[in-house]
């Protein structure tokens, strides 16, 4: 993965987490930090606690980049297979940026219901009422298996490089990304319901992720056309 790649997704999920992901999972925020932290803890114990929730959500993503990028993997197998690849993951990228903006609805069509599921309402009711520390910590994981468009784009990058290191470094990237808005919400809810701001912070990382679809188009446009180019050369 070149720094280009690594820039370009720090930049996109730092900006989206200021705006989609505060609107996405403000509301959880809110409620473990009203719930689970007592007014009288210290700012030690409140800043551990929220750290905690927040590399939850890391490990998950990582480990469902890993699983994107294995699955990525065994879909290429040749130099036309790994540059369609690409090309088809820079379309949905873009489709995604497009949803992200509201211009259509393509994310929200490919969302599932798991979080609907009985079991997963249970283990999330369970852990809030906790207020154990490690409780925190698998309150993350779990939010981290939430349906999200902003997951998906980068679960879609993380498939693109047909690799499931890569694609693990590809979510942990986009997850410790996101750590610093989340973080900063656990001590100031205004954050949450700061419309403008985050309207303006999720339409630039939208033009940023269908720029980044564009240019993972022509990355598999130029797989294609230069057989010599290794998969590597693509992460």
């Amino acid at each position: 993965m070149d720094t280009v790649n690594i820039l370009t997704i720090i930049s996109i999920a730092f900006l989206g987490s200021f705006g989609h992901c505060i609107g996405m999972c403000g509301g959880i925020v809110v409620a473990y930090s009203t719930i689970k932290i007592e007014p009288s803890s210290s700012k030690v114990s409140k800043t551990v606690a929220h750290l905690l929730y927040n590399f939850g959500r890391v490990l998950t993503y990582t480990i469902l980049g890993a699983i994107f990028g294995y699955l990525g993997g065994v879909a290429t197998f040749s130099n036309l297979a790994n540059g369609s690849m690409l090309i088809f993951a820079g379309v949905v990228m873009i489709l995604a940026g497009l949803s992200l903006m509201g211009k259509i609805k393509f994310l929200t069509l490919i969302e599932h219901s798991f979080s609907s599921s009985s079991v997963y309402k249970k283990a999330f009711r369970s852990v809030l009422n906790s207020k154990s520390n490690v409780s925190f910590f698998v309150l993350g994981m779990l939010n981290g298996l939430l349906p999200c468009g902003f997951v998906y784009f980068f679960a879609i990058t993380a498939a693109a490089t047909a690799d499931p290191f890569w694609g693990a470094v590809v979510m942990f990237i986009f997850g410790i990304s996101t750590v610093p808005a989340m973080f900063s919400l656990g001590f100031i809810s205004s954050l949450a319901s700061a419309t403008s701001f985050r309207n303006m912070m999720m339409s630039l990382s939208s033009v940023a992720v269908i720029l980044y679809g564009a240019f993972t188009i022509y990355n598999g446009y130029d797989y294609i056309s230069n057989p010599q180019r290794t998969i590597q050369q693509c992460h």
